[in-house]
């Protein structure tokens, strides 16, 4: 992505881009400790540690993530802030009670969160630990995004909040035409920075914009008071016998079974369907996968989810493929089921030993 200079003074810059944070309700210099996460190439990581840097707070670096790490480290630093990802809030809830209680965390204020939807359960249950002290957002390098408080999001549950004072939101359907409230759609945002562009691919520039707004490819509603709630990447959306089934939602809360520590959906290709459910599970340690633990998860779906939304099909891997940052490498685990991107292989190449497949019997 390009934009251009915006010419601003330098010293100018550095107060504008201290905003963002501002918006959260962090306040500029000590006694304020920003808490480091994940590498720096990850555009979030470097705006907020960045503008801790030009508020004046101080910054901890973790060499790594390591979730008990984490907590101590709030602890000897009484760090005041910081940023995480969903994959974060897995592996801390995942910690035993007793590592959980042993460290004081009454420093920390604000823990911001974005770059992949978050389970509600998840979310719930690290309100619960931590306390109204979770901000959500959803925003695009491109510009623009939201924001959940802690407030907000207890009411809507699932919701990543309504525009930033400089952005606005716009769901369009398929044909053009604005969605009204509670009808998915692609997302679209706008805002006050200055335009851009993708660098060397104009087509795919101008393929996102309609109406001076652009979308990154999400799919979402907005509810009547203007709240966002994202579905899914539009990429990711499986259909199947001709519906829309959203893999956010299955995986949502298949995570929440006390037997998984990670997953992941997608559509695999299905001749009468046309797609149908895949998941990828990766069990806790120690837990053997295979058939009974696949009737285990889909048993705990009963009355939480659709029939129609349940994997046919459950493979079980022993660790998922994440990027530094916990972003899934979700096309890892779908491309073998895929050739020239509509000519399926199924059953996908196996690498022995990698995945074992189940397939549970359904009525």
């Amino acid at each position: 992505m390009r934009r251009e200079l915006s010419g601003l003074d330098p010293d100018d810059a550095a107060e504008l881009a201290s905003l963002l944070p501002q918006l959260f309700g962090i306040t500029p210099g000590p006694p304020n400790v920003h808490l480091v996460t994940s590498p720096h190439y990850h555009t979030a990581v470097s705006v907020f540690g960045g503008a801790s840097v030009l508020m004046g707070h101080c910054l901890v670096y973790m060499d790594g993530w390591d979730a008990e790490r984490a907590l101590a480290l709030i602890e000897r630093y009484r760090v005041t802030n910081t940023h995480m990802v969903p994959t974060h809030f897995g592996r801390l809830l995942a910690l035993p009670a007793e590592a959980r209680q042993r460290y004081d965390l009454s420093s920390m204020r604000r823990i911001l969160h974005a770059a992949a939807p978050c389970p509600i359960g998840v979310k719930r249950a690290m309100l619960e630990w931590w306390g109204p002290r979770i901000y959500e957002y959803y925003a695009a390098t491109e510009g623009g995004g939201t924001l959940a408080t802690p407030e907000d999001w207890l009411a809507r549950p699932g919701t990543v909040g309504k525009p930033w004072p400089i952005s606005e939101i716009m769901i369009a359907g398929e044909d053009g035409e604005k969605c009204p409230p509670g009808v998915p759609g692609t997302v679209y945002l706008r805002s006050d920075l200055t335009d851009f562009v993708y660098k060397g691919d104009p087509a795919k520039t101008a393929a996102g914009r309609r109406d001076g707004f652009f979308t990154v490819g999400d799919v979402g509603y907005l509810d009547e008071d203007g709240y966002l709630f994202l579905c899914d990447r539009k990429a990711d959306v499986i259909i199947s016998g001709g519906a829309n089934l959203y893999p956010a939602e299955i995986e949502g809360e298949i995570i929440m079974h006390p037997q998984v520590a990670d997953v992941a959906v997608f559509g695999i290709p299905d001749d009468d369907w046309g797609e149908s459910v895949i998941a990828v599970v990766q069990p806790e340690d120690g837990v053997p996968p295979g058939p009974e633990l696949a009737a285990t998860i889909l048993a705990s779906l009963e009355g939480r989810l659709a029939r129609m939304k349940w994997p046919k099909r459950i493979e079980f891997i022993a660790e998922m493929p994440r990027d530094p940052n916990g972003k899934l490498l979700k096309r890892r685990l779908r491309d073998p089921y895929w050739r020239d991107g509509n000519t399926a292989i199924y059953p996908p190449p196996q690498n022995p030993g990698s995945r074992a497949a189940c397939h549970p019997e359904r009525s």
